[in-house]
């Protein structure tokens, strides 16, 4: 895989990942205005992955989603609704929301342990009740043996499985153990037929972290420098404030771009902070999602 280092021209350090991140935080203050903010909730795959959701409770989340513009016109809506992939009918017979998407975590979240057959079967399931973007988590159990053929196959075998469906690659970022293994799983999604890489299933620590979205930015630059072909990037697990959000934007924008800060190459994964920007945007305390 160092091969795929050189070949895309990765070069980055440790130290220019820190003065990517000094620079943005030095500057932060460009990217903590109103429109920013709106931009984000707009971004945002609007996420309930509890072990004691219910069809009852997706609806209502749904609900809540439906009714957005009405009791907050100002602000968009978010770009898709995140769940478990049982309940992706149920949102599908009652959302009304213009332009919100459908998205489930797949491909057994968030270990990645099982059979790449039920992987395939369970993404297959959940397209054809209405899921249009899948989650997966990057196989660990194949990558992190050197194993690169098989994590790039399963990835594959699951994107031809989906077919129009939006794939999004889950590296768990904060369970490789060096930054060049982020910038190998990159690399290695894009190859295999990501549309999205992202960084954290949010449950495991730590989540999304600064120095993995330069890393991954990085690269999705460099492939698109190679291929022509844009990748977009969801930062997810542990970002909850308007500030938090304002730093991956910042991010973003200084090394992809704004041609990438728009919902269809940038997400995040995030419940709590929808609710902060909605207070950043409307001067008042929400607490709505």
């Amino acid at each position: 895989m160092n091969e795929t280092l050189s070949k895309y021209g990765y070069t980055l350090t440790d130290s220019d990942i820190q003065n990517v991140i000094g620079s943005v935080k030095a500057n932060l203050a460009k990217w903590q205005t109103k429109e920013a903010y709106s931009n984000c909730l707009g971004m945002v795959d609007l996420t309930t992955l509890n072990g004691t959701d219910t069809h009852s409770k997706v609806r209502a989340f749904t609900e809540k989603v439906n009714k957005a513009k009405e009791n907050y016109p100002d602000a968009p809506y978010p770009a898709s609704i995140c769940v478990y992939p049982n309940f992706s009918k149920t949102i599908k017979d009652i959302l009304t929301a213009e332009g919100v998407h459908i998205t489930v975590v797949s491909g057994c979240f968030p270990a990645s342990q099982s059979y790449l057959e039920v992987k395939l079967l369970e993404s297959k399931m959940a397209v054809e009740n209405g899921a249009n973007e899948v989650d997966i988590v990057l196989a660990h159990n194949a990558f992190l043996d050197g194993n690169y053929a098989e994590c790039s196959r399963e990835i594959s075998e699951i994107k031809k499985t989906i077919g129009d469906a939006h794939l999004k690659v889950i590296l768990e970022s904060g369970s490789l153990p060096t930054y060049e293994d982020i910038a190998k799983a990159s690399f290695l999604s894009m190859e295999a037929g990501a549309d999205f890489i992202k960084t954290s299933t949010g449950k495991t620590s730590p989540a999304a972290t600064p120095e993995a979205a330069v890393v991954m930015c990085e690269c999705i630059k460099l492939y698109y420098k190679a291929t022509g072909r844009k990748i977009g990037f969801k930062p997810a697990g542990g970002i909850v404030t308007a500030e938090d959000a304002a730093l991956f934007y910042g991010i973003v924008d200084t090394i992809l771009g704004e041609e990438w800060l728009n919902k269809e190459l940038f997400r995040f994964g995030a419940s709590r902070m929808a609710n902060n920007l909605l207070t950043e945007i409307l001067n008042t305390e929400v607490k709505y999602y």
